[in-house]
């Protein structure tokens, strides 16, 4: 009798355990459900943009310079917007120029800037901790990819819910992309890099789909991510020895001046996240050229003694 209430006892112990890790709760959150369908779209977009590099060839130039075209819209859609404008507030930017970071925050396809933004807010508070969304303690690949493939941690959520995002939902172009999230996605990441190729130079709508979205799209979404991944394990650490992220010139150059991330979380306040201002840095270029426009203003920047003292204090000294 005793042998088989234990056994029975055994049994529900692991049923529940198992429920509770398909609902991402066991051990403190830490055993989270996958989320099959992002596996089975990420599996499919990386094959799609493997098959694409076959296209390359045979594609018009004019195809292969709107795709690139495509790709900066879309990382500035995410460096210039969703990160340094919605997420850190180190700059203004006045309507027109909130309308087209929104719409190219809608081609990069990585989350409406509510969400991104908030779930951002949540790394810089708790970074690599369980409540940090792509959490480098775990690993390159949950970092770099891996944190899309399974559900939220519970501390992701609960963490995110105590944040002050009203700033965000202030913002009716925030609101707007956030609404109608799902039908800009499919025009601006899908619909217009195809259709313009095949319109004005007469490229095959087969060609156009393939390397202005979904090669284009791939990429971005892999320098994006070489952010959360590489550049918080690979560098030096002159700012502050004592944290993760580091300054990564590979990734500073693919995803147009984000690399320089040990300074970015040092200061995350700075509009440049850079001390070398314009160097190597076009999503700085492009923010100085709106201010130049009168588009933007009011970019904030750590000071020179500010920068100096923190390395002298913190820094590894490599810089």
């Amino acid at each position: 009798m005793t042998n088989s209430a234990s056994a029975e006892g055994l049994e529900e112990s692991n049923a529940e355990k198992e429920a509770l890790c398909r609902n991402g709760y066991l051990q403190g959150g830490r055993c989270q459900g996958i989320v099959w369908r992002n596996v089975v779209f990420m599996a499919l977009l990386h094959l799609g943009a493997v098959y694409s590099l076959v296209l390359v060839p045979g594609a018009q130039p004019l195809t292969w310079i709107w795709s690139y075209a495509c790709f900066i819209i879309t990382a500035l859609g995410v460096t210039a917007g969703a990160h340094r404008l919605w997420s850190h507030r180190s700059y203004k930017a006045k309507l027109p120029l909130r309308v087209f970071l929104a719409a190219a925050n809608s081609m990069a396809f990585q989350n409406d800037i509510f969400e991104w933004a908030r779930d951002h807010r949540v790394h810089h508070k708790y970074s690599e901790t369980d409540a940090d969304p792509h959490n480098a303690m775990r690993g390159f690949f949950f970092s770099h990819v891996g944190w899309l493939f399974v559900r939220k941690h519970r501390d992701v959520i609960e963490k995110g819910k105590k944040l002050d995002v009203s700033d965000l939902l202030a913002d009716p172009v925030v609101r707007l992309q956030r609404r109608y999230y799902k039908t800009s996605v499919l025009v601006m990441c899908f619909l217009i890099p195809t259709l313009v190729p095949w319109y004005f130079w007469g490229e095959s709508l087969w060609n156009a789909y393939f390397l202005a979205s979904i090669l284009r799209y791939t990429i971005s979404l892999n320098l994006t991510w070489l952010v959360n991944s590489a550049a918080h394990m690979y560098g030096n650490r002159p700012y502050d020895k004592n944290i993760s992220p580091r300054e990564n010139r590979f990734v500073t150059f693919g995803a147009i001046g984000e690399g320089f991330h040990n300074f970015h979380h040092t200061f995350p306040f700075d509009y440049s996240t850079s001390e070398f201002g314009l160097r190597l840095n076009p999503t700085t270029c492009f923010i100085d050229l709106m201010c130049w426009f009168g588009l933007a203003s009011n970019r904030k920047k750590a000071s020179v003694e500010m920068i100096q003292a923190r390395k002298q204090r913190t820094g590894d000294g490599s810089a």
